[in-house]
């Protein structure tokens, strides 16, 4: 085996461990808590039947790649609540850290080209990146709703914490966003998201 095709298969090899990555969301129909690479898979297909509603015009294969590789970083950063704002401190510096370690395992030009992916996402600057933050804010609302609102109910999640993480899904989609609001406004109204 060459020494590219090496680093490519121990990358590929590394990224498995996004499986063992549980996030506070719950899977539809109360299921178990979900994981880093089902939440991944999930964004990239819901973005591929979406894209309709971007705002404006997207590349759909770069999306679909940023869905896969935005939470890779968490193998080792480990991953922080949208709500936990003790762990938002830290969550910066332990991305990069961890994008640096694992993204070094592939040869240099890919290395390159995923980083760069990676940090476009986090500066929400291009069509793509805005829309994959509306992906990444829809997909565990979806899964929050169809679970009658369990989640935020749990956490104690206020009404002004999700309108201010739902802001920037109206900078990817203002459609989605309504949507969105229609969800929010009905499990206000049954007191599963705290109005204070």
């Amino acid at each position: 085996m060459n020494e590219r095709l090496k680093k490519q298969m121990k990358f590929a090899l590394e990224i498995d461990k996004d499986k063992n990555v549980f996030r506070q969301t719950h899977l539809s129909g109360h299921g178990r808590n979900e994981n880093d690479a089902e939440h991944a898979w999930h964004m990239a297909i819901m973005a591929y039947v979406l894209k309709e509603y971007a705002n404006e015009e997207i590349d759909i294969a770069k999306v679909m790649l940023m869905c896969l590789i935005h939470d890779i970083v968490e193998i080792d950063a480990g991953d922080t609540y949208a709500y936990d704002e003790e762990g938002k401190k830290s969550q910066h510096e332990r991305e990069q850290a961890a994008k640096e370690r694992i993204y070094s395992l592939l040869p240099e030009d890919q290395k390159t080209e995923l980083q760069a992916i990676f940090d476009e996402f986090e500066e929400l600057k291009t069509p793509e990146a805005r829309f994959v933050r509306a992906m990444d804010n829809l997909q565990p609302l979806m899964l929050n709703d169809s679970n009658g609102g369990a989640d935020w109910k749990y956490h104690k999640v206020s009404k002004e914490q999700v309108y201010k993480r739902q802001s920037q899904t109206k900078e990817g989609s203002k459609i989605l966003f309504e949507l969105t609001d229609e969800i929010l406004k009905r499990h206000i109204a049954q007191g599963n998201i705290s109005d204070t």
